[in-house]
């Protein structure tokens, strides 16, 4: 059990910084042109320009992979401390919530990838995406490992039984 739960704690850790530095940081997409290069995130910078709608769902999803990963990792470390966690659940509680951040930053990065490969690009522009894009889909991943470790983790659980009581 040891292995794995130490396991998940470290990939839902990784996966929770990966999510807000991709939250917070501003090179979803960059686009160069013949004189410039400028760079876009999540949050728009101009003040009175209403953001799209996609924006607001990769936002939402976003956020909601944050908390349910914040959860995940917040049972992985009570069930290092028996006395604060009911013996055995922290890995079933944590395996849920990796899951449900997996799936929410999944959604959030299907919505921005599909919208923006949708759009028509200009002549002029070249527009690309950046390394807080890649981090969001890395962190997908890393929520997928620390579900799939906390499972392990929850199964390898020594569970009382009839002889030890």
């Amino acid at each position: 059990m040891e292995p794995c739960r130490s396991l998940a704690l470290l990939a839902g850790s990784l996966g929770l910084v990966s999510t807000l530095i991709a939250l917070s940081t501003d090179f979803w997409i960059v686009a160069t042109g013949p004189n410039y290069s400028s760079h876009s995130g999540l949050w728009p910078a101009t003040h009175g320009i209403q953001a799209a709608g996609y924006i607001h769902v990769t936002q939402s999803f976003c956020i909601l992979a944050t908390l349910w990963s914040l959860v995940s990792v917040g049972f992985l470390i009570l069930s290092y401390h028996p006395a604060l966690s009911a013996p055995g659940r922290g890995p079933l509680v944590s395996t849920v919530m990796a899951f449900a951040a997996a799936l929410s930053i999944i959604v959030a990065m299907a919505v921005y990838t599909s919208h923006r490969w949708s759009q028509t690009p200009s002549p002029q522009v070249q527009t690309f995406f950046s390394w807080s894009f890649y981090l969001g889909w890395v962190s997908s991943v890393l929520f997928l490992c620390a579900g799939c470790l906390s499972l392990g983790a929850h199964c390898r659980t020594h569970r009382a039984g009839y002889e030890t009581l």
